[in-house]
């Protein structure tokens, strides 16, 4: 299995770590959850090599130098952290975080006129917090894309806690198509509709793109699922600043996605390398919420190169 391949990376711990760690949640609160992330931590740390080189090459890219095992340590940790808050979030128990948000303002002005906004987000800090903004406002509507086969046993865990859940998921493992009518649909109905854009499978339609000095592989389908609704795009970031501590932060990116056919390439790469810039500005601001423990640059692949698409393809 190559190393980037993040697709087929095994749930950490399996599904009894998972159910183990949600049940010392649910009964034990969170500080006596929170202190059991030390061991999960020197668990991953020793175990998942793969993820401790990732997290490794990963802060010497932001940092510029060697870093040592505490700074991957605290990596992980971070990490572990915001994993064990979602389970307190989707239960509702959100009086337990200080969440302070930024840049609502246009996103509640598009939402309380009926259209629905694309919301894109990223494996940097938790993308959960987004349901915060919805638990505020209970007449928001919500609808996220994401592939429920994959982290199952997490996937299943937060389901029992937010039986609401699976109403607002739009499956990933569906064809390119279905997923587009059904992106089209919720905004039609004036939701949020939030998905990740930072991650690119291997054999997935890309577009290289600087992050932290070396090209990256950015996915070109949800740029082309905006070009293709002509709805408004805003990005979001929720992060993670320690203790109880979450910064949500949404940004709008455009209008409307506008990609014709003439330079489609070049104005697809424009948009992800405006994307990328603002992903590298809010990474160095909290460092620790990178997410993406797998060889995220491809460090061993030929640099990645524009494939542009007419149609957008499955995620």
């Amino acid at each position: 299995m190559n190393a980037s391949d993040w697709k087929h990376r095994p749930e950490g711990g399996g599904r009894f770590a998972v159910r183990l760690i949600g049940g010392i949640a649910r009964h034990g609160g969170r500080g006596i959850a929170r202190a059991c992330l030390y061991p999960i931590t020197c668990y991953f740390y020793c175990v998942r090599g793969a993820e401790r080189r990732a997290s490794r090459d990963y802060l010497q890219r932001l940092h510029g130098r060697p870093v040592n095992a505490l700074e991957v340590a605290r990596h992980i940790h971070t990490f572990a952290a915001t994993i064990l808050d979602r389970v307190f979030l989707l239960a509702g128990r959100t009086a337990l975080f200080d969440i302070r948000s930024s840049g609502t303002e246009p996103l509640l002005q598009l939402l309380d006129q009926g259209r629905g906004v694309l919301v894109f987000g990223s494996h940097l800090g938790s993308f959960d917090a987004l349901r915060v903004l919805a638990r505020m406002r209970p007449d928001l509507k919500l609808r996220v894309l994401m592939d429920r086969a994959h982290n199952a046993a997490i996937t299943e865990l937060l389901a029992e806690l937010d039986p609401k859940l699976a109403d607002c998921i739009i499956d990933a493992a569906q064809d390119g198509t279905a997923i587009v009518l059904a992106i089209q649909q919720a905004l039609a109905e004036g939701a949020m509709v939030a998905l990740l854009v930072d991650r690119a499978r291997p054999d997935e339609p890309a577009i290289a793109a600087p992050l932290l000095g070396s090209a990256a592989a950015f996915p070109t389908a949800p740029w082309l699922i905006a070009n293709a609704l002509k709805a408004p795009v805003a990005l979001a970031f929720g992060l993670y600043r320690g203790g109880n501590r979450y910064d949500l932060r949404f940004e709008s990116f455009a209008e409307a996605v506008d990609i014709p056919r003439r330079g489609r390439a070049e104005l697809l790469s424009a948009l992800i390398h405006r994307y990328a810039g603002r992903l590298e500005h809010h990474l160095r601001d909290a460092p620790y919420n990178w997410f993406n423990f797998y060889d995220f640059w491809h460090s061993q692949d030929p640099a990645p190169t524009a494939v542009p698409a007419d149609e957008p393809a499955a995620q």
